[in-house]
C-alpha cells in the first residue's frame, strides 16, 4: 500500500476549518467593527508588546496563520480542480497551493519571532 501526505494535509485542513470558523470571526469583530467604532477601547503599545513578549502567545498567532494558510490551500487546490476541470495537473496543483502555504508560514514566522 503506498504512503501518502493526504492524511496530513486533511487535518491541517481541518485544523484550519475550526481555527477559520472560531477564531477570525472574534479577531474580526473587535479588531475591525467594535474598536473602531469605540464599543472597545484600543490596546495600547504597551499592552501589545508585552502581550506579543510571550512565547506562547508568538506560538498561537503562528499556529492561527498557519492553519487558515493551509485551509485556504486545499480549498483553492480542489476548487480549481473541480471548477476549472484541471484534475489532470492534481501534482503541479498541490505544490503550488501547499508550497505557497508553506511559504506565507515562513515568512509569518519570520515576522512573528
Amino acid at each position: 500500500m503506498k504512503r501518502t501526505p493526504e492524511p496530513y494535509l486533511w487535518l491541517l485542513f481541518s485544523g484550519g476549518g475550526v481555527v477559520a470558523a472560531f477564531l477570525l470571526p472574534v479577531l474580526v469583530l473587535l479588531f475591525g467593527v467594535l474598536m473602531p467604532l469605540g464599543v472597545v477601547d484600543w490596546p495600547t503599545a504597551e499592552h501589545l508588546r508585552a502581550l506579543l513578549g510571550h512565547v506562547l502567545v508568538r506560538l498561537a498567532l503562528l499556529a492561527v496563520v498557519v492553519l487558515c494558510l493551509f485551509h485556504a490551500a486545499h480549498r483553492i487546490r480542489f476548487t480549481s480542480e473541480e471548477l476549472l476541470g484541471i484534475a489532470r495537473f492534481d501534482l503541479v496543483i498541490a505544490v503550488i497551493c501547499y508550497g505557497a502555504a508553506i511559504a506565507g508560514g515562513v515568512v509569518a514566522a519570520i515576522i512573528v519571532f
